[in-house]
């Protein structure tokens, strides 16, 4: 076990601090803390969360590089950061995602086995380390060499999990109270593995310890593995109660929604969060000035550090190296078979993917898969790649980002049926208008090839020929019943588009229209969307799947000459005319009757 004087020297040989600047908040990327004259005294704070299982900047799932994020490319930053009057905290989601549940069975987790090396004061337990069992939870938290500190559970035999708190002196005798929680709500997803426990109200907690500690401390820092905001209008979920409740922090780093608050002030606290798979980490800089026998804080600064930035820390990268085989291994394992014909037909035009034209197997797998494990009504999923399908054959797991890029978890909402037609016209909003004389579709260049939403549980018909928001027509649940305004139903959709587009005030839906969140990351100990894929491939369907399409939605008001249409297509194919896109949107132009007989002279 590496202790603290240990783990600076560590860092020390691979390259010495550089001088303060003027704290982490700077244009450029942050320096190492100090500077500090007699009568006052620096401490920095690096805090990384939702790290996900990112050890090196690889993604396992689709198996090719990931340069936004690692804990390879943290190291790096924190090396260059850290120095004697740093603290070095994580605040939970370490050993879940990016098939890091490959290593469960392990001594030390790879993700934990980082942590150690760099030397980590302190860390919490998030939701996601609740997914597996107490067990594992239990030799997680043992194999970590800093602390570990959740003060509001306690496991089936009553014993805490963890401290809620703990006081280290850090720079010469400033006294540094550090208090951890996790959300409540690993009740509602972790039901089954914390059967027998008691989980706790965390701002009720951490007030009791505060008023046991608050004489003790010169400076106090909540690390909360909770968001800013409350979830599902539940009290005490959000460090946002936190900090209305217990002003005395001077600190407070979230975790958990994977939202960037660079620096919140909130009732006098400032609160911090990162993204997830450690793309960022928080810097935080205390300045302190004497107050009686003591210390206190006069001013605060704080920035992320982006990981992007930075280059992978070689010392990590061998560290990781025999993980990082094994995760390869995996990734490139066969799961299952694809037989009967590819899930997406070809496209007529290489720049316009069938997929988006008409209902096809892959989307209508994705959909599949998400009623299965959601137990929803309805459905809606977009493509993520313009080339996205599978061809019949064997099925490796890395190709299941092939059906389904994103590491998108999945999210239901109660729906209303009125509040769906709105849903459908702005997804349709993605074709410009056909007007006569066009022989080819096209598209808003505004809109990203990720924000036109196709579902199932309902039939519909987009009209291309009308004008956006008026081009849904037929709009009627499985059985023919027409869908009503008042109609009520569970709709499945990814996190993505629920916390970016359904969920948010006068995006499209006003605060009072919008649907009501029933659950985030449905299934969340499978992973994402990705993982759940793979899941139904080798568990449900028994490694075999094949095409299959049930046409529930189509575009009409085409009303071109076919036999033109046919002569555009031969003259893109040859180059003669061109049809262009990007990764994420597709072309915005039309190919025209005037086209074709200007390039065929007829």
């Amino acid at each position: 076990m590496l202790t603290r004087r240990e783990a600076l020297k560590f860092m020390s040989a691979v390259g010495a601090a550089t001088t303060l600047l003027s704290g982490c908040a700077t244009d450029e990327k942050p320096q190492a803390s100090g500077g500090a004259t007699p009568q006052t005294k620096h401490l920095r704070i690096l805090a990384t969360s939702d790290t996900h299982g990112m050890f090196v900047p690889w993604d396992y799932a689709l198996d090719a590089e990931d340069p936004t994020g690692s804990m390879a490319k943290l190291s790096t930053a924190i090396k260059e950061l850290r120095d004697e009057n740093t603290l070095l905290v994580d605040v939970g989601d370490t050993i879940q995602d990016n098939m890091a549940d490959l290593f469960l069975a392990d001594e030390v987790h790879p993700m934990i086995a980082c942590m150690n090396v760099l030397g980590y004061d302190v860390g919490v337990t998030g939701n996601h380390e609740y997914n597996y069992g107490m067990d594992v939870l239990r030799k997680t938290v043992a194999s970590f060499n800093g602390k570990v500190l959740t003060g509001n559970v306690k496991d089936e035999n009553g014993d805490p999990v963890a401290d809620g708190h703990t006081i280290i002196d850090v720079a010469d005798g400033v006294r540094v109270g550090l208090i951890g929680m996790v959300t409540p709500l690993i009740q509602r997803w972790d039901k089954v593995n914390l059967e027998g426990c008691s989980v706790r109200d965390p701002v009720d907690e951490t007030r009791a310890i505060i008023d046991r500690i608050r004489d003790d401390v010169d400076v106090l820092i909540g690390v909360m593995h909770m968001g800013l905001d409350n979830e599902f209008d539940i009290p005490h979920t959000g460090v946002r109660d936190l900090a209305e409740e217990c002003p005395e922090f001077d600190l407070i780093i979230a975790a958990h929604q994977h939202q960037l608050v660079e620096g919140e002030e909130v009732n006098g606290v400032l609160v911090v969060e990162n993204k997830y798979h450690a793309q960022t980490m928080a810097c935080v800089d205390l300045e302190l000035e004497p107050d009686g026998d003591g210390w206190k804080v006069v001013d605060r600064t704080s920035s992320p550090v982006e990981a992007a930035s930075y280059e992978p820390d070689p010392e990590i990268i061998e560290l990781m190296a025999s993980y990082d085989e094994r995760a390869k291994q995996y990734a490139r394992e066969t799961i299952g078979l694809l037989e009967g014909g590819p899930l997406v037909d070809k496209s007529e035009f290489e720049a316009i993917p069938q997929a988006v034209l008409a209902d096809s197997a892959l989307i209508d797998f994705i959909h599949e898969v998400q009623l299965r494990y959601t137990g929803a009504d309805v459905s809606s999923v977009a493509l993520s790649l313009p080339d996205a399908n599978v061809e019949p054959g064997p099925i490796r797991r890395c190709d299941v980002s092939r059906i389904y890029k994103y590491t998108n978890t999945l999210y239901t909402l109660k729906m209303t049926g009125a509040q769906l037609k709105k849903y459908l016209e702005w997804s349709a909003c993605f074709f410009k208008t056909l007007h006569p004389g066009d022989l080819t579709l096209s598209f808003d260049s505004e809109i990203p090839l990720y924000a036109f939403d196709m579902f199932q549980g309902v039939n519909y018909q987009i009209n291309v020929a009308k004008e956006p928001w008026r081009r849904i027509e037929g709009l009627s649940w499985p059985d023919g019943t027409p869908v009503a305004d008042d109609d009520v139903f569970v709709i499945v959709t990814n996190n993505y588009r629920a916390t970016t587009h359904l969920l948010v005030p006068d995006i499209l839906f006003t605060k009072d229209e919008m649907p009501k969140l029933l659950e985030a990351d449905v299934q969340g100990s499978l992973g994402g969307l990705r993982e759940m894929i793979a899941d139904y491939i080798q568990n449900v369907k028994g490694g075999t799947i094949s095409p299959k399409c049930d046409n529930n939605w189509s575009i009409v008001g085409i009303d071109w000459d076919e036999e033109l249409h046919q002569r555009a297509v031969e003259l893109v194919a040859d180059g003669t005319l061109t049809l262009s896109r990007d990764d994420k949107r597709l072309p915005d132009v039309t190919i025209t009757e005037d086209d074709v007989r200007n390039a065929t002279g007829k």
